[in-house]
């Protein structure tokens, strides 16, 4: 047990919570997740080889894939250390600057995600709107001046966040609701000017995630359109067909960080319980589902993993 005062401090470290109200959570939980971290990590790892190495693999489309999977891929390592040190050894301290440096990388790594999941959107909106054109407007040195852009973009953003933290005074414990580190968690144990973090913190939702969102949604309100306008039945099913992967990716991926923003809105009306679960899903699922989704309903990725495994037995 933990006690703490209420004296104003700058704490060394902070007491990651994990699931505490949640049962025996520690003898199921550990093994769970770490074999999400491992299929998250195979799957992730296994996009990124067969995008480098299969040339029917080399399009737009799978290289956008490739690099949400390195975003993924830094997601949960950023997590990795702290998230087992809980479940599996039941150690729940981490070092104030540790935390400082891992909400810097878990932030930094949605936001690039997010502006992944949009570049996708808008090379989906090519495809089918402008199919004559697809190459010409989506060149290699655009695709990756996009995910360049979408790198810079997070470590822009999310950089003032620790900044932001290490310069508050804290009072209101160490006690943090997750097994990792999240800027709004740790702003809600601050004291002083928080004022400046919750207006920044806004402005990182509105311009990194809201946006996004809402330029992914004018994207496939255009695909349908285009759509519409496809003379054949099979044509239109087949075109929405290439849309399903990438839908489904962006409710999981936005669906649980629209929840958990509005729950740390109303932190006083919503259960520790219920924020420490949709905490671990809204970080846990997404990146172990992408590689899931996209390899069950492309049939090119599942080919060039069917080629890549008959070439390793033979």
């Amino acid at each position: 047990m933990f006690e703490f005062n209420t004296t104003t401090f700058q704490p060394s470290f902070f007491i990651l919570s994990g699931l505490r109200g949640l049962v025996g959570a520690r003898l199921w939980l550990g093994p769970l997740l770490s074999l999400m971290y491992i299929t998250t990590m195979a799957g992730n790892c296994t996009v990124i080889y067969l995008v480098r190495t299969e040339r029917s693999l080399q399009e737009p489309q799978y290289h956008f894939l490739s690099m949400l999977a390195g975003a993924d891929i830094v997601l949960s390592i950023s997590t990795l250390l702290s998230v087992l040190k809980v479940f599996i050894l039941g150690l729940y301290v981490i070092a104030f600057d540790s935390c400082l440096t891992q909400l810097f990388f878990i932030h930094t790594s949605s936001s690039m995600g997010s502006g992944i999941l949009l570049a996708m959107a808008f090379d989906r909106f090519v495809a089918i709107s402008h199919p004559l054109q697809y190459t010409t407007i989506l060149t290699n040195s655009r695709v990756t001046k996009m995910g360049l852009a979408a790198l810079l973009r997070g470590v822009a953003l999310m950089t003032p966040l620790p900044i932001l933290l290490k310069r508050l005074p804290f009072c209101k414990g160490q006690m943090l609701s997750y097994s990792y580190c999240l800027h709004p968690n740790v702003m809600k144990l601050a004291c002083g000017q928080v004022k400046i973090n919750i207006f920044y913190g806004l402005i990182l939702v509105i311009f990194s995630f809201g946006i996004d969102f809402l330029l992914i949604a004018l994207s496939y309100v255009l695909i349908f359109q285009a759509v519409l306008g496809i003379a054949s039945r099979e044509g239109q099913m087949k075109a929405l067909n290439t849309c399903l992967s990438h839908i489904f990716i962006v409710f999981i991926y936005y669906g649980p960080l629209l929840a958990i923003t509005v729950m740390h809105r109303i932190h006083h009306k919503s259960s520790p319980l219920a924020h420490a679960v949709l905490g671990n899903i809204y970080l846990f699922m997404p990146p172990m589902l992408n590689p899931i989704v996209y390899s069950l309903k492309t049939k090119q990725i599942r080919a060039a993993l069917r080629k890549s495994f008959k070439v390793q037995q033979a």
